[in-house]
């Protein structure tokens, strides 16, 4: 089972905050460390190396005899030695009387003085050597301190260890507050997003203030439940408009049968056939437009082709027999990619509509205008008022009676070329023209 810290975002990224944390903070509290340790050693031996040049130049001067006792320049520095050739102490500070000599190192003619350190019996001290001349009988002057207790224990060490560990926790306990509470609004988000169910998508998560990632995040949820309830409310209104559609044909086709049945002297077999059929049309025609609703835009990248669409328009116009003459208007080389049995079904569809309700004439323009191809089919029958243009795409409506000549429509056509145009990345819409309909297709031209 894996640790509470795998278990949870929070967990995760506490332990990725304190890990930054101390791979950042142990090397720098190393690094300073021995820079502090390094600059106090180099002011200890700054100080112990000027009391020795001292010492040597008043001795140069013959202003220190030798066998006296050696004034201390800088009371810090307290333990001074001038010491012969042959290691006898020639003089001495009080405080250094009865040490041994405090060092057998001996400085030569060309490295005159030497830092060091050194443990004594009694103590560990840091000392600088310095030759009062280049003759190889100098005395040696040594002059030294002891130890400073930061450089001889780890008290140091353990200070700054100590800081670095506490700094360690607090980044990670900042971290597990700030992350909490950072996460917190996504634990709500998700206890609502729990109680959301198919039967009432109508709940929204709650969306905090501000621009942040959480509250883009609540828009895109409520975003999502908002567009998932509308496609709920959608398929259940076309269900129902769905299975209103069959039923009656089929009510019909069933009152042709029982009648025949109960009355069979009465019927007439040729128009009782020819009514079946046409019922059975109506409901092959239906069900084959809700098979195509459900395939477009899930195969709609599997028989893509560069078209030209007015060569498109011009083969579908030479096998149609309308009744209203179609007027044209076609731009060469207006090329676009799609599926051709789909984009066919989108002309053939405003086409047939158009020639439902136009009175004298019916016109099909193609051109291209800002990188989109534009396909407009345009008739002079009624016009559309503006509060039903979007509705006119819904599957299976109807607008009133003096647009309901659709003998033989199935009342999908047009929801078939909005899905069509959508899958294309484009869009279908009606716009504004005097005297009559105008449907226009835009889809990227290549």
């Amino acid at each position: 089972m894996a640790p509470w810290w795998a278990r949870s975002l929070r967990g995760r990224v506490t332990l990725i905050a304190t890990a930054i944390a101390a791979l950042v903070l142990i090397p720098v509290g190393l690094t300073g460390l021995l820079l502090s340790r390094s600059l106090m050693e180099a002011t200890v031996f700054k100080d112990t190396t000027d009391t020795a040049e001292r010492i040597a130049y008043e001795m140069r001067g013959g202003a220190l005899p030798m066998g006296a006792s050696i004034p201390v320049p800088n009371p810090s520095v307290d333990l001074i030695q001038v010491v012969g050739p042959n290691g006898q102490v020639l003089a001495t500070s009080d405080a250094a009387r009865n040490l041994p000599p405090l060092s057998d190192v001996r400085p030569t003619p060309g490295n005159r003085v030497i830092s060091t350190t050194n443990c004594l019996p009694t103590e560990c001290v840091h000392l600088s050597a310095v030759r009062v001349s280049v003759f190889a009988d100098s005395p040696i002057v040594y002059a030294g301190r002891s130890t400073p207790e930061l450089l001889a224990s780890r008290t140091l060490d353990a200070i700054v260890f100590g800081q670095i560990g506490v700094l360690i926790g607090l980044t990670g306990w900042a971290t597990w507050l700030v992350t909490g509470r950072a996460l917190r609004p996504v634990a709500c988000m998700r206890a609502e997003l729990d109680a959301v169910h198919a039967s009432d998508l109508s709940r929204r998560v709650t969306q905090p203030p501000g621009e942040d990632e959480v509250a883009t995040l609540a828009r895109s949820i409520n975003g999502t439940l908002a567009r998932l309830e509308r496609s709920a409310l959608q398929q259940r209104q076309f269900a129902s408009d769905a299975s209103h559609e069959l039923r009656t044909p089929i009510a019909g086709l069933r009152a042709q049968l029982e009648s025949a049945q109960l009355y069979p002297e009465d019927t007439d077999l040729q128009s009782l056939v020819d009514s079946a059929l046409r019922d059975t049309d109506r409901l092959e025609a239906i069900i084959t437009d809700l098979l195509l609703l459900a395939r477009i835009g899930s195969r709609v990248d599997a028989a893509k082709e560069v078209i030209d669409l007015s060569d498109l328009v011009l083969q579908e116009l030479a096998v149609r027999s309308d009744k209203v003459p179609v007027e044209v208007d076609l731009a060469e080389g207006v090329l676009v990619e799609g599926v051709r049995l789909q984009l066919t079904r989108v002309l053939t569809n405003l086409l047939d509509n158009a020639q439902r309700h136009a009175e004298h004439h019916v016109h099909v323009s193609v051109s291209e205008e800002d990188g989109l191809a534009v396909l407009a089919v345009e008739n002079d029958g009624v016009e559309i008022a503006p509060q039903d243009r979007e509705r006119i795409f819904e599957r299976f409506t109807r607008l009133d009676a003096a647009r309901s000549r659709d003998a033989g429509g199935t009342g999908l056509g047009l929801a078939i070329a909005r899905d069509v145009a959508m899958a294309h990345r484009g869009q279908i819409r009606v716009e504004d023209y005097q005297g009559g309909a105008r449907f226009v297709l835009r889809i990227p031209a290549v």
